[in-house]
């Protein structure tokens, strides 16, 4: 059965289900919808419309699926989905979409967003992914699977982060970060390597770990002109599924590499 607290409130129009627990003071809004086994706390504010998957935990002061911090939102009608499996904790901020911007915000499965941690409207965020406290994202960020923000990181916006990369501290990311990358903070972030401890923990073996080195140092090390270094990551594509997602992320963003 559902462990509603008194005090809080659940509009009529919010769809919950049996097991849902809700903390006190928390308010759900109309078009909420809520799967099974998720769990929010106290002094929480949820708004739609705006869909959470199962086996999420919403820990208090949490404001999820408000309105869009852009001053172009008109009151259109944008959406906020939230997957399975994530550990939201206190004051995190996750924005619905804008109108001329998708319309939606997406946040995937098991991740953990640490307090504070801010997801602006329009952001598509992938699967197993960890935001630590602070972290921000501005509007249209995509970041896709395992990747990791550090502390008071911040990101751009419509700027990518590509899979497995890891943020540093501090970091202010202002362009395309890609995959299996490291980076940190020198002014404007810059990259310092490969995120090699996060694979390996992962499971990538050694020689998937030596090719994206390879195709890293062909982008990011010597003198190599951009359109020299994109050849040398097709050579290593022929062969490499990972250098392959390394050249085609490269070719597909629009804003301008991180270099």
């Amino acid at each position: 059965m559902r462990r509603i607290h008194p005090s809080a409130f659940i509009d009529p129009a919010a769809r919950l289900a049996q097991d849902v627990e809700v903390g006190a003071f928390t308010v759900i809004g109309p078009e909420v919808e809520i799967d099974a086994g998720t769990r929010i706390g106290s002094h929480c504010s949820i708004h739609g419309p705006t869909r959470i998957g199962r086996n999420n935990h919403i820990h208090g002061h949490a404001a999820i699926g408000g309105d869009p911090q852009d001053k172009k939102y008109r009151g259109e009608r944008v959406t906020l989905e939230i997957g399975h499996d994530n550990q939201i904790r206190e004051f995190v901020t996750i924005n619905r979409g804008t109108g001329d911007g998708g319309g939606h915000t997406r946040v995937g499965d098991g991740n953990w967003l640490l307090a504070y941690t801010h997801i602006a409207h329009d952001c598509q965020v992938g699967n197993h992914c960890v935001f630590s406290n602070n972290a921000t994202l501005a509007g249209h960020v995509q970041v896709g699977d395992h990747v990791i923000l550090s502390g008071f990181a911040g990101v751009h916006q419509f700027c990518r982060i590509g899979d497995h990369a890891f943020i540093g501290m501090g970091a202010f990311v202002n362009g395309d970060v890609p995959p299996f990358l490291m980076v940190a903070q020198d002014k404007y972030a810059r990259p310092r390597g490969i995120n090699s401890e996060g694979l390996k923990r992962r499971g990538f073996d050694a020689e998937r770990i030596r090719t994206i080195k390879r195709a890293y140092r062909a982008l990011y090390m010597g003198d190599a002109k951009l359109e020299e270094a994109k050849a040398e990551l097709a050579e290593l594509a022929a062969t490499s599924p990972d250098a392959r997602a390394f050249l085609e992320f490269i070719e597909s963003g629009e804003r301008p590499l991180l270099r």
